[in-house]
């Protein structure tokens, strides 16, 4: 085997030593509170130990904040101030043979795994039996440099192909046969190794082979990048009656929301809103942003077009750095992901009225296919259109899968229209529009406020009047016709 990249992957190791100040090892920062994993053979006998990350920042732990898995050979050490990169851990059952990996030893070198084989390691107590641990292949140089021990014990070993952590190092288990070197695998325990595990797969972005849930979150995060509505630029106003219909559906067994309201209404800045909170809330939960036009007229359900925003989004991630195959991301893979967590996929379709005239045609097809594909994904769709699509599209769903809303004279459905009086004086204070500044019948409208809002930036000072909601459309046409003839000019 070759011999790697030196020193350039450096940054994302934690040099790990006695008080005397004596290498014992190295580690990897593994979730987003600095916990460090290492092999046991690194804090074995010790009651303190000291952690030094690049750029000279250093850690004492005590022994409190050390937890000992000498069964597992592994050990886990919580620290403070180190602000490293974790990485993402390999949530694989096993490691395919021929795999090529990186391990740190005395610089960065490629490895091949051989298999897995059952070891002993010994501790300075008493001897523990593993179940198995990952056998490596090495060149003469990288299994000398194993052999002398020091930096190499604890440190990650790294698929080359993902970045992923299969392993942790260790130069003090032993099989029956000889070996270049070998790793512990990481895998759930039950115990605090198991949480640890938890925390990064929701919080460390894994790709291709290990892709996982926070993965999945950064793929999906690209589709809903421009969810504000087109110029939306302020927090929208809180529609509590719609969020306790997003909260109880999130909650039930339906499948299928239809959110149905007039043009204007602000069905587009509801669903942004909805993707919000769930990417800031305390479990961030993923969710694809689709529209009508998104949709193609060969699609056999909606699986089909999240597969194409999952594919340009692999394209964003892979073009800022991120490694692995992003092919792997499939709908289904996505959707397992979010639902083995807790927080299923959701899918957002905006406008569906905008599907291809041909799919249009194809609409009960394309209908059965979707709540199939909900039903076995473990997926939810959220459907933003108007009231005469939804008496038709809402029809062709199973009864069954639809939120139970009461929308007179349609199937189930969240009715969405104006504002009610108090949630139209927000919008006016967020706006920095006057009271009494519109017609009567039209300040309650969202379109109309937000338009309004545009118009009055762009004008130099107050303007008399009271317009009603066509001035105020026709006010907005003139401006963006003005802004394109300056563009042009």
């Amino acid at each position: 085997m070759r011999r790697g990249d030196g020193d350039g992957g450096r940054e994302t190791l934690v040099r790990i030593c006695d008080l005397a100040g004596r290498t014992r090892g190295t580690g990897f920062v593994a979730d987003d509170r600095g916990t460090v994993v290492t092999s046991h053979e690194v804090v074995d006998g010790l009651t303190r130990v000291v952690l030094h990350a690049p750029g000279e920042r250093t850690c004492l732990a005590e022994a409190d904040a050390v937890t000992p898995l000498p069964e597992a050979g592994l050990a886990l050490v919580r620290t403070e101030g180190l602000d490293m990169r974790p990485l993402p851990v390999a949530a694989r059952e096993s490691v395919a043979p021929g795999t090529y990996v990186r391990i740190a030893a005395h610089g960065w070198r490629e490895a091949r795994v051989l298999g897995e084989s059952p070891v002993t390691y010994t501790a300075t107590d008493r001897f523990h039996l593993l179940g198995s641990a990952l056998e490596l292949a090495i060149g003469t140089e990288g299994a000398d440099a194993l052999r002398l021990g020091g930096e190499a014990a604890g440190g990650p070993v790294l698929d080359a192909a993902t970045g992923a952590v299969l392993g942790v190092l260790g130069t003090a288990l032993h099989a029956a046969h000889q070996a270049a070197g070998f790793a512990v695998p990481l895998r759930p325990d039950g115990g605090p190794l198991q949480e640890l595990l938890r925390r990064n797969a929701a919080t460390v972005p894994g790709y291709g082979e290990d892709l996982n849930l926070a993965g999945a979150l950064q793929l999906t995060a690209t589709s809903v990048g421009s969810a504000d509505g087109p110029g939306e630029r302020r927090e929208p106003v809180e529609r509590r009656l719609t969020v306790r219909h997003f909260t109880d559906f999130a909650a039930g067994p339906a499948r299928v929301l239809g959110l149905v309201g007039d043009p204007g209404t602000g069905r587009t800045t509801e669903l942004a809103a909805l993707a919000a909170r769930r990417a800031r809330g305390a479990e961030p939960a993923p969710t694809v942003w689709l529209r009508g036009a998104d949709l193609r007229a060969g699609d056999g359900s909606v699986a089909d077009a999240v597969a194409r925003a999952l594919r340009q989004a692999g394209r964003i991630v892979a073009a800022a750095g991120a490694p692995g195959d992003m092919e792997c991301a499939t709908p289904e893979r996505v959707a397992r992901l979010a639902s083995d967590a807790g927080r299923p996929l959701l899918v957002l379709l905006d406008g569906p009225e905008e599907m291809p005239p041909v799919l249009a045609h194809r609409l009960p097809e394309w209908t059965a296919g979707t709540a199939a594909w909900l039903r076995e994904a473990g997926a939810r769709l959220v459907v933003a259109c108007r009231p005469e699509h939804w008496e038709q599209a809402g029809a062709l769903f199973p009864p069954e899968s639809l939120y139970p809303a009461e929308a007179p004279r349609l199937p189930h459905a969240v009715r969405i229209g104006d504002l009610s009086r108090k949630e139209a004086a927000r919008a006016r204070e967020r706006y920095g529009i006057p009271d009494g500044a519109l017609a009567d019948g039209a300040g309650r409208h969202p379109l109309t406020l937000r338009l309004l809002a545009e118009v009055r930036e762009a004008l130099p000072g107050e303007v008399p009047g009271r317009p009603g909601r066509e001035d105020v459309f026709a006010a907005h046409l003139d401006l963006m016709c003005l802004r394109v003839a300056v563009r042009l000019a």
